[in-house]
Order: C-alpha cells, then structure tokens, then sequence
C-alpha cells in the first residue's frame, strides 16, 4: 500500500462506526493519533496508533465482525499492509496490539472491567486471556512495550465527545504522520 491509497482508504471507509461505541473509524484513528502525540510518542509509535486499525478497513465487513462471531485478524492485515512502508517499527505495534489486550486482561485483572462490550466479544475471538507462559513470551517481544501503550491509547481513544473538525482536516494530519515517518526513514 502507498500512503495515497492508506488515506484513500480512511476517506473512502472511514465513516465506519465501531459498534456500540459511537464514533467512526476515523474519529478513532485521529483520537488514537492525538494520545500517542500527547504521550510524546515517536512518530513511528504515533503513526502506529494512527493505523493500527487500518485493517478493519481492509476486511470490507460492515460494524461489529465481532458481533457475527469472526475474528477479522485485522491486526495482521494492517501490519503486512504498512511493514513494507514504514518498517518494524510501525508494523510490529500494530502486529501486537490484540495481543497486548490479551496481556493486560491476564496482568491486570482490572483492566478487563474497563473494555467496551466490543472489545469484550473480541477478545473472546482473539483467544482471551493469556497464560502465564503466553505472557512471559508477550513481554520478551521487542515491540511489546510499543504495543502496550498503544492499546491504552486505542481503549482511550473511544470519546464521543471528542469530534474532529472535518474529515478533510483529519486526512491531512494522518497523510503528515505518514510523511514524518517516510521522510525520517531517508536521513
């Protein structure tokens, strides 16, 4: 995928609605983008929650898949999709980002009370908690760090009263994340 075609995609499908939550795809990947830059994450890690949903969009399934009892992989959809772009770095977070929900629902016993319905059917599909062995392996991972401040920003990132102010704006951001990340590759 071309950044030309990432943004093409969001602008084409980015008005799909996580079910239950209330806000767009795009809402959510511009609230995602906003936490990490606020965290002072580094572009790669703020281009990764940008994206790290890009594969929702890929699937062509409509609301909740989780819903309908499927496990899109979107995770894994998205990481092939940008690792050839925009390297590991952005790749790997996206990669394991299902996976550091796993790790906090088994580390942290409160954070399950804390997941959306959604998330809550998803991780379900997803395999659901790890196991001690599972999460040991997890956090040996060389982005498994990366991956868990993206799934707190993704769970944060679920505001309804935070709205951009046009999609256009939005694409523009997200198209300046993407360059950041392509233009610090050259140096």
């Amino acid at each position: 995928m071309t950044p030309e075609q990432i943004t093409a995609l969001f602008a084409e499908h980015g008005d799909l609605c996580y079910e239950g939550e209330g806000i767009t795809q795009l809402q959510h990947a511009w609230q995602c983008g906003r936490l990490a830059r606020q965290a002072r994450a580094t572009p790669e890690l703020e281009l990764a929650a940008w994206l790290h949903d890009l594969g929702h969009l890929m699937t062509g399934l409509q609301g909740s898949p989780a819903q309908r009892g499927i496990d899109d992989a979107h995770e894994t959809l998205a990481a092939q999709a940008l690792s050839g772009l925009f390297g590991a770095a952005v790749a790997e977070p996206v990669a394991l980002h299902v996976r550091a929900k796993r790790y906090l629902v088994a580390a942290q016993p409160r954070y399950a009370q804390a997941l959306s319905p959604d998330s809550v059917r998803s991780l379900a599909l997803q395999g659901g908690p790890m196991s001690p062995a599972e999460c040991e392996a997890f956090l040996a991972l060389p982005h498994a760090q990366d991956a868990l401040r993206l799934r707190i920003w993704d769970d944060h990132a679920k505001d309804r009263g935070q709205r951009p102010a046009s999609q256009n704006r939005v694409l523009v951001e997200m198209s300046a994340a993407m360059r950041a990340v392509i233009d610090g590759q050259r140096v």
